[in-house]
């Protein structure tokens, strides 16, 4: 849904109402743009997008894992128990996940074990516009990776997951 608004227009409560869920359980991004979204600095998805990009990348590296960490896993225990944000509820069901057999199910659970057990945080994956092939490839693809790629690696995916989450709200 675009927002009818532009960001410059909001109240700082709204604009953090609205942007805070685009970086997953991250409203820190949003709060620390609200100088800038009232100074019309902002009101271009471009421009949201490079800001909210630029505060997540000058942050230190505890901040950015916790980021990472602050994302489900694909398939996960929380999708099952209905704990994901509307959200990742959308980016999983739109990729065919919440469709999943008991036997394609069991293979995201292993995966999931496995890159946790090697990275410490869960595998990102921007999925909107994928589908299960797509992203058990990725799993595959990455799990040989060493820990310093998969962190940059997590962060661009994240990064595209709130390029597609503002694309959803801002009209450029």
């Amino acid at each position: 849904m675009k927002s009818k608004s532009k960001p410059s227009e909001l109240s700082s409560a709204d604009f953090v109402e609205i942007f805070g869920s685009i970086y997953e359980h991250s409203s820190w991004v949003a709060e620390s743009l609200v100088a800038q979204a009232k100074a019309a600095e902002l009101d271009t998805l471009t421009d949201m997008q490079a800001a909210m990009r630029d505060v997540v990348e000058t942050a230190d590296e505890e901040t950015k894992l916790a980021l990472i960490r602050a994302h489900p896993d694909l398939a996960g225990k929380a999708a099952m128990s209905g704990e994901l944000t509307v959200e990742s509820t959308s980016e999983q069901a739109s990729a065919g996940l919440d469709q999943l057999t008991e036997a394609e199910f069991a293979m995201f659970q292993s995966l999931n074990d496995e890159y946790l057990q090697k990275f410490e945080f869960p595998f990102i994956k921007a999925i909107k516009r994928s589908n299960k092939v797509l992203i058990l490839a990725a799993y595959e693809e990455r799990l040989p990776n060493n820990a310093a790629v998969e962190f940059r690696t997590a962060l661009d995916e994240i990064h595209k997951i709130a390029g597609f989450r503002l694309a959803d709200l801002i009209a450029d």
